[in-house]
């Protein structure tokens, strides 16, 4: 079993550069890929973006791609979530997940394991 927990969301102006964490406790964490999504008002749950077990891949969302990057510290047993130039449109329910396989994945369904999720609130 794996335990997710997520910190340093919150309320942002527009074009600020929040970074979340995510810290893992638990079953080995350094050997399954990592992921973020998120989650607006009224909308389902969506892919932000994904880490294989290495560090050494990664993939991301059109929609944050360029200005959110994703990083591990296996040592740490933490993933985090670094968001640069935050618009409006990015206010959501931000949720790390962890899957056992080693490979990133953009899928929902492949992470069996999820964080309660952070509050990120961008302001215009």
């Amino acid at each position: 079993q794996v335990q997710l927990v997520e910190s340093g969301g919150g309320l942002v102006q527009a074009g600020g550069s929040p970074r979340l964490s995510c810290a893992a406790s638990g079953r080995t964490f350094s050997n399954g890929a990592m992921g973020w999504f998120r989650q607006a008002p009224g909308k389902e749950r969506e892919f932000v973006a994904t880490i294989n077990w290495t560090g050494r891949s990664t993939y991301y969302a059109d929609s944050v791609k360029g200005r959110f990057t994703i990083s591990r510290d296996n040592a740490k047993n933490t993933v985090y979530l670094q968001m640069n130039s935050l618009k409006p449109e990015d206010t959501a329910v931000y949720y790390c997940a962890g899957r056992s396989s080693s490979g990133d994945s953009s899928f929902l369904y492949e992470y069996a394991y999820w964080g309660q999720g952070t509050q990120v609130t961008v302001s215009s």
